[in-house]
């Protein structure tokens, strides 16, 4: 299971590492779950990752092919020699042929770049996103070829994925990701206990940003607090928040 923390600028991503980050997700929080960071943060931010470690970067919410490619072209220009993920979300998007239509063509945009994965995030509060369903966006992310699933939330209001999810759904559903032969990665208001108790679920990847930092999400990260998530993926008791 690797560890994601999302960091907002380039002096985040010393400590992220530090503190035995797997993966370093570039995101601007202040733009709510997938706010994406301007052009030049994200060229400094990667001017600071090593070669062997693995970026994901937060394009947004979507509703259009236009919007799609306006998020593709911020990435077109990254050169890394290991994978890219890059998270969309359907916000606002209720018809399944949209997404559909919009995973496709975020799909068949990146495909110029094999660098370039595509993850569609699912919201647990889905209502509230005002999109489809979690499981509904895994068979549509499964029929067009992308390279995983995240479920996260939606609204960053303290109300963390397992007050939307009990574990044992989790677990159903990232077997049925797993079966689509998708990456499962799971986020959403995790603290230390809640990632003991999703160690069981078999997400590929457990994403956080607010626990990972001194003063919550808009804070700043810190390497102890990503060594204390680190070390409550393989402690064998809980670890406090």
């Amino acid at each position: 299971m690797q560890l994601l923390v999302s960091v907002r600028s380039a002096d985040e991503v010393a400590p992220a590492i530090e503190g035995g980050a797997d993966i370093i997700d570039a995101k601007e929080p202040a733009r709510g779950a997938l706010g994406r960071v301007s052009a030049d943060t994200l060229l400094a931010i990667l001017s600071r990752v090593p070669p062997e470690c693995c970026i994901s970067v937060a394009l947004g919410d979507v509703s259009s092919v236009d919007e799609v490619d306006s998020a593709l072209a911020g990435c077109s220009h990254i050169d890394h020699s290991s994978p890219i993920y890059l998270k969309v979300g359907f916000a606002g998007v209720t018809s399944p042929a949209t997404i559909r239509r919009l995973i496709h063509h975020t799909v068949r945009g990146a495909s110029r770049h094999p660098i370039l994965q595509i993850i569609p995030v699912a919201y647990a509060d889905a209502r509230r996103a005002r999109t489809v369903a979690p499981h509904v966006l895994l068979e549509l992310a499964a029929e067009s070829r992308a390279t995983g699933l995240l479920v996260d939330t939606y609204i960053k209001d303290g109300r963390g994925l397992l007050s939307w999810f009990p574990p044992a759904t989790l677990a159903q559903l990232i077997g049925a990701v797993h079966r689509e032969g998708l990456v499962a990665a799971v986020a959403g208001a995790l603290k230390p206990d809640d990632i003991y108790l999703l160690r069981g679920v078999g997400a590929d990847v457990i994403g956080v940003r607010g626990a990972a930092c001194e003063g919550g999400r808009e804070g700043r990260v810190a390497a102890h607090r990503v060594r204390s998530l680190r070390l409550a993926l393989t402690a064998t008791d809980p670890v406090p928040s």
